[in-house]
């Protein structure tokens, strides 16, 4: 799983992804203890409302920044973005009334809607051969896993020594730091994209080929799945622990740091196991896992059994995440990876924008049977989605027939451009109208303009 550190643009850009969420963690405690200077017992009302706007503007912004980011300079574009991010978060310690607060959580998470998905479809560009990509994948699960557990520690080790204010201008630091480690290497270009023209098409390539493409859909019906029992985790373990159980702070964060635990241990295994099984079997195995698991809940268990079934849906999500970039990859030329990637963050985040409120809500208002029994259906109805929008087998390569039809963009000759010259073509690559004959032939296939819906072969 290390060997993608021995590649040295990818071992700076995961120093920064880790240093990023390092601050992004302490950024996380800090921001609890402000609200509760600005807002008293009100907090959670505070925090509740930033955490919908967060996902807003990651389902907002991620999708707009796909379609322009190909015309961007990557190292440019992501530097600028670290430096954004640090210049909101040291403005945090300063604000006295809670609209300012919302304004800049808003700000922040538009910035990191921008980058995380163009950072994620820099790595294929930067990893080509698939092994290492996907031990690039384990790792960056581990990462997310790792900064979970950790932060919430580094926090308190740092409240013991200076006031939460000095959390932010960490935080701060972090970005600076990411910005000069993406700064100190080389990224590949980003690929101009087969398009065709006008606004309104640009701007919905990404989500036209995200639901387009019959993996992708399974993609997007696991989401549903991991997102509905990722809430019951986030949302309802401090109300389990504390008011079901008796537990303390001490018990809340052990719980936390079992779900963490579960993640990890498939991260871990994954390379090994894609190796051996179809993302769809791992996948769809994880989703069941699961809708089991948070169904499990309605036998109320106790603190040790409650600490299993946490590292048992910590695995299940570890299981249907951490493959994701590798049916995205695959499903999209690369000029279009940038779009690609910012429609899954935009729509997986979608998903939580449901489960959140809703996890919170029927804990609070029916009960955490009711909540356990809602989410498990949700998990169940997601994975068994999945398994029919995804079909078995999945093939790359597909035998299919082309109807004949014109159209304009920029391309060479290839298996779908044989057409004579007249000599006013230019070199290639070259614009010009052309026609298509009628064809059939097999290829891999991804949807573009010459495959504008999935082929039924």
């Amino acid at each position: 799983m290390l060997a993608p550190l021995g590649h040295r643009t990818y071992r700076h850009l995961f120093a920064a992804q880790v240093v990023a969420l390092v601050g992004t963690g302490l950024t996380t405690v800090a921001l609890g203890l402000l609200a509760y200077d600005l807002a008293g017992g009100r907090a959670g009302a505070l925090l509740g409302t930033a955490l919908a706007l967060t996902m807003g503007a990651f389902v907002t912004f991620a999708p707009l920044v796909g379609a322009i980011a190909h015309r961007l300079p990557r190292r440019a574009f992501l530097v600028g973005l670290d430096l954004g991010r640090a210049g909101v978060v040291v403005l945090l310690p300063f604000v006295t009334e809670v609209w300012q607060v919302y304004a800049l959580i808003l700000a922040l998470n538009g910035a990191s809607a921008a980058f995380t998905p163009t950072f994620q479809a820099t790595i294929p560009d930067s990893l080509e051969d698939e092994k290492t990509y996907t031990e690039a994948l384990s790792l960056s699960r581990l990462a997310y896993d790792l900064e979970n557990l950790l932060s919430p520690a580094l926090a308190g080790l740092a409240l013991a020594a200076i006031a939460f204010d000095g959390l932010f201008v960490a935080t701060a630091a972090g970005f600076l730091v990411s910005a000069g480690l993406v700064l100190s290497v080389r990224l590949p270009a980003a690929r101009e994209p087969e398009r065709a023209p006008g606004v309104l098409a640009n701007l919905t390539a990404g989500l036209r080929i995200y639901l387009n493409t019959p993996r992708l859909r399974g993609l997007l019906a696991l989401a549903l799945a991991v997102s509905a029992a990722g809430a019951m985790v986030i949302v309802n373990t401090v109300v389990y622990v504390r008011d079901r159980l008796g537990g303390g702070e001490a018990e809340v964060a052990w719980m936390l740091a079992a779900s963490g635990a579960g993640s990890m241990i498939v991260a871990l295994s994954l390379p090994r196991l894609l190796e051996r099984v179809p993302e769809r079997a791992a996948m769809l195995a994880g989703g069941g896992t699961l809708a089991i698991g948070t169904a499990a809940g309605l036998l109320a268990p106790g603190l040790a059994g409650l600490a299993a079934l946490w590292l048992v849906l910590g695995a299940g999500m570890a299981l249907v995440q951490t493959p994701a970039g590798r049916l995205l990859r695959r499903s999209a030329h690369a000029g279009d990876r940038p779009a690609v990637f910012s429609a899954q963050f935009a729509l997986s985040h979608a998903c939580w924008l449901v489960t959140y409120p809703l996890a919170g809500w029927l804990g609070a208002e029916v009960g955490l049977a009711a909540a356990f029994a809602v989410l498990a259906a949700l998990a169940l109805l997601g994975t068994a989605a999945a398994a029919t929008l995804w079909p078995p087998g999945d093939p790359i390569e597909i035998e299919h027939i082309h109807p004949g039809g014109a159209h304009e963009h920029l391309h060479v000759h290839d298996a779908h451009h044989q057409h004579a010259h007249e000599g006013w073509e230019g070199p290639e690559p070259h614009r010009h109208p052309h026609r298509h004959r009628p064809m059939r032939h097999r290829h891999p296939v991804v949807i573009d303009l010459h495959h504008p819906v999935w082929p039924d072969r």
